[in-house]
């Protein structure tokens, strides 16, 4: 697991200096607190820091073939590199390093930009052909790695993170409004833009060639959701899916430092610390995070977990203070980001990091089987979308509009206001308005005259629709899980854990999302998946034998923090201080009485405006740290 960064130019005028790299590299040190490397040529720079993981003693970066000829920067793991490696030694080529780096550079040899296809990992990287000019940047199938670049009359520069890119010498650094557009509808910045203009990110499962000053950019890989398999049964469903998940955990126990896994006590987490321990000869250790406010708190079920598997188990406590982390946050995040989990997630890596140096984690399993509670909405709302014409019309009545409003973040009231308010929509639109943020009408009144114009034409809900669009033939509750996957997955839940946990310099790995586990799942009809109103019941036949049974039947929690809470407690300054000072209101995005509004809402109780709130702190936060100073940040601020 590391973090690199560098460039490639197209004349010499162009090229960056050994200072300009090591500042590039040197604000990635979390990724990489072991070893640091560089490489230049006439045409190219590379640097790299790296933890180590695989072969402590050698693999350091940047990594090149026999001759010199084929340079590669990377992070990530190839968990099947000595099966690769093999066979690559049954060809000829020759290995100086035990690493798993070195087997991209005699993949690329033998293969060129076909090499990805054999990786079965997660993976960034840069290989630089030196007699061909040519540089290949790919980034993994389902984008657990991150890789931004930023393309210039002549020069390309890339990075694991964007704060590398802005240490470069005259880096511009202005705000995007498309970008902000979309972070208000997703609570995130969807690839390929980020919230600065002229930065990208390289989307999951996408490869870039850059030669002669050209950049072309290509998608490699597809889950395969439009070509399902029909006639299995679900007892071959299930064999199926216990040796592809078991031998995704296998692969992912390879490591030269020690490994344990997170556990909140949910079928995912459960399923992995399960898997882990059948295979290890001692007591694995096991991670948890909880909080003060019960509705919260997963740790009374992850200790039931632990106990059943037989790990040894470490729990931790979040209280309100936790946000006082604000500002390495907003640091860490590059540009804002508004999944308040990411709190705890960041809280979670830097005590299991005390312990081991990897972590195994259950993320993908909602997504990839349909887990979500709001795919049971989804396939209620089809139901009245097939109703007939005049009770169609009364259940998408205004009449929702009555209801009065729920100041509880978790409550039935105010989930069955959203999804009555939604049903007159199509069924793609009304998804995006259950798991937006600030749904379009919303956004329309917080922008100001101005920046709404700035907007132009722009319509965020193309990101999710062009994603709905991957498999138009299959039922609309798969539709919505694969556009999860496309989405919402890399974009919130693995930006937050790969961000999260390599801030503490911990490697965390995700045997769900192994490209063999999701290609089977994508195949997988979705009855195979939910049963009336209960998701991941092929996970739970599957593996009844390691989920204790109050787990197995016990309903989804999920990874939040009780923001509505804390808000209307000991966080109710932070909005004023945040949201309502005269350096946020005078910013000219956003209707400062429309802000008030939201603010007086929420701490009257009359609604629960909490996920809002929160995106707009983490909005400014951010943009006092990266926008308003005179230089980009090299490290976090101690304070706001």
């Amino acid at each position: 697991m590391c973090g690199f960064a560098g460039a490639s130019w197209t004349h010499p005028g162009q090229a960056i200096d050994a200072a300009t790299l090591d500042s590039m590299t040197s604000v990635l040190t979390h990724r990489g607190p072991d070893q640091s490397g560089a490489w230049f040529d006439a045409w190219t720079a590379l640097g790299h820091r790296r933890l180590s993981i695989i072969d402590l003693d050698s693999g350091r970066q940047p990594l090149a073939n026999e001759t010199g000829s084929v340079q590669v920067v990377f992070n990530g793991e190839i968990y099947n590199y000595r099966e690769l490696r093999d066979g690559l030694q049954g060809r000829g080529h020759r290995f100086a390093t035990q690493s798993d780096t070195e087997v991209i550079v005699h993949l690329y040899e033998e293969y060129g930009d076909d090499c990805l296809d054999h990786l079965r990992g997660m993976f960034a990287l840069a290989v630089w052909d030196v007699s061909r000019r040519r540089l290949l940047l790919a980034r993994d199938r389902m984008g657990q790695k991150p890789l931004v670049y930023r393309n210039e009359p002549g020069r390309l520069l890339f990075a694991s993170e964007l704060k590398a890119l802005l240490q470069v010498p005259g880096a511009p650094r202005e705000l995007d409004p498309i970008s902000l557009d979309e972070f208000l509808t997703y609570q995130y910045v969807p690839h390929p833009r980020t919230m600065l203009a002229g930065y990208c990110k390289l989307p999951p499962a996408h490869k870039a060639v850059y030669q002669d000053g050209q950049l072309t950019v290509q998608r490699y890989w597809r889950p395969g959701y439009e070509e399902p398999i029909r006639d299995r049964c679900r007892e071959d469903w299930q064999e199926a899916l216990r040796e592809t998940l078991t031998e995704a955990v296998r692969l992912r126990l390879r490591s030269d430092v020690p490994l344990g896994a997170f556990l909140s006590g949910g079928i995912d987490s459960t399923i992995i610390a399960g898997l882990m321990q059948e295979q290890s000869n001692t007591p694995i250790h096991t991670f948890s995070i909880g909080f003060p406010v019960k509705q919260f708190d997963e740790r009374e079920h992850a200790r039931v977990a632990a106990k059943h598997l037989g790990t040894t188990h470490h729990e931790s406590v979040v209280d309100p203070s936790a946000l006082k982390i604000l500002p390495r946050l907003a640091w860490h995040y590059d540009e804002p980001f508004a999944d308040s989990s990411a709190i705890p997630t960041m809280y979670l890596s830097e005590m299991t990091r005390g312990e081991v140096t990897v972590a195994l984690s259950g993320d993908g399993g909602d997504e990839l089987f349909a887990g979500y509670d709001r795919y049971r909405a989804v396939n209620l709302a089809g139901r009245v979308d097939r109703l007939p014409g005049p009770l169609r019309t009364l259940a998408t009545s205004s009449a929702w509009r009555l209801l009065p409003a729920s100041t509880r973040q978790k409550s039935l009231l105010r989930r069955g206001k959203r999804f009555a308010a939604a049903l007159g929509k199509t069924p793609e639109q009304r998804y995006l308005d259950w798991v937006g943020i600030f749904a379009a009408d919303r956004r329309r009144g917080l922008w100001t005259d101005d920046f709404r114009e700035r907007l132009g034409s722009s319509n965020a809900a193309t990101f999710l629709m062009d994603a709905y669009a991957e498999c138009p033939d299959r039922g609309f509750v798969t539709r919505t899980t694969c556009a999860d996957v496309l989405t919402y997955l890399p974009c919130d839940i693995l930006n937050k854990v790969d961000i999260a946990s390599m801030a503490y310099s911990l490697e965390c790995r995700s045997p769900l999302l192994d490209h063999h586990v999701v290609e089977l799942a994508a195949r997988m009809p979705v009855s195979q998946k939910r049963e009336g109103r209960r998701g991941k019941t092929i996970l739970v036949d599957t593996f009844a034998d390691l989920l204790p049974a109050s787990i197995q039947s016990r309903p989804k929690m999920g990874f939040g923090v009780p923001l509505d809470h804390w808000f209307r407690n000991e966080l109710r300054p932070l909005l004023e201080d945040i949201l309502l000072d005269h350096t946020a209101t005078s910013r000219g995005y956003f209707r400062p009485e429309a802000v008030r509004r939201l603010v007086d809402e929420h701490l009257s109780n009359r609604w629960d405006h909490s996920y809002r709130l929160w995106s707009l702190v983490c909005l400014e936060v951010w943009h006092r740290m990266y926008l308003d100073t005179s230089t980009p940040p090299a490290s976090a601020p101690a304070s706001l």
